[in-house]
């Protein structure tokens, strides 16, 4: 049976985009309701009680608008908020990490994992955690980088300032050995071009928003929520900085948005 109504992303800012155009290349047909909360970016240095708020809220004025299924396109918050709200929620809920861990743990051939998050990420240790509950015996290593998002959102994901900072974010991990670099954060896939340039050809790169992608596939298919409609409608809403998302998108993605809606979720 099919199931035409749209699904909902959010993230803090702009980031959780590179999750939104994943899940429209694996998925064309479906419509996306995107929601950035940047009234509260960036969500990283919060703790997760106040992000878990967050989580709870947004998933409200998602459910408000009939979405079928919600993906959580922040790490941050996919490490606060997941599991509460998969208990609170009577809908698939699907964040960012399981299944960036899962891919990363497919591609390791040395058991070694590279991580690079926010903050708030590693300080939850959700990406430690779920890959050595898929495969114990891989060793982690995790470093925190926002740094990286700053340099995202101010639209210098390319040229001399993005490679400094990308080496330095890279610099510990020199004698770790890691065959596999899992990009845990929804910002750090627009600078793949530079993680690729600087890093052995033989380093895997995880982008998990491609993962995530694949992932909310596979449960609208599990569940027969697949739409059928041909004609998908895209709707993009920001709790502030209206202007200030367009010009983001359109630094950053090289798209333009005109359409993009201020909304309150008090």
């Amino acid at each position: 049976m099919a199931d035409n109504r749209p699904i909902g992303i959010f993230d803090s800012g702009v980031g959780g985009l590179t999750v939104f155009k994943a899940v429209r290349n694996v998925l064309p047909n479906e419509s996306i309701i995107y929601l950035g909360d940047l009234k509260n970016f960036p969500y990283g240095p919060r703790s997760q009680a106040e992000v878990r708020r967050f989580v709870f809220r947004i998933i409200d004025f998602l459910c408000s608008l009939d979405v079928k299924l919600v993906v959580i396109a922040c790490h941050t918050a996919t490490a606060a908020g997941l599991d509460a709200a998969r208990e609170r929620y009577d809908m698939p809920i699907v964040g960012v990490i399981y299944p960036g861990a899962v891919t990363a743990v497919e591609a390791t051939e040395n058991n070694r994992i590279a991580v690079i998050s926010t903050t708030g990420t590693l300080r939850s240790q959700a990406y430690l955690h779920a890959i050595k509950e898929l495969n114990p015996a891989i060793k982690v290593m995790q470093r925190a980088c926002p740094e990286l998002v700053e340099i995202v959102e101010a639209g210098q994901s390319t040229g001399e300032i993005a490679e400094r900072a990308v080496m330095k974010c890279l610099e510990p991990f020199s004698n770790f050995g890691a065959d596999t670099l899992l990009l845990g954060c929804t910002h750090f896939p627009v600078l793949l071009p530079v993680f690729r340039k600087l890093l052995n050809s033989d380093v895997r790169i995880v982008d998990a928003s491609l993962a995530t992608a694949k992932r909310v596939q596979r449960v609208l298919e599990q569940n027969r929520m697949l739409c059928e409609d041909s004609d998908p409608s895209y709707r993009m809403l920001v709790t502030d900085g209206a202007s200030r998302f367009r010009e983001s998108v359109k630094r950053i993605f090289n798209e333009e948005v005109s359409n993009v809606e201020a909304v309150s979720l008090d």
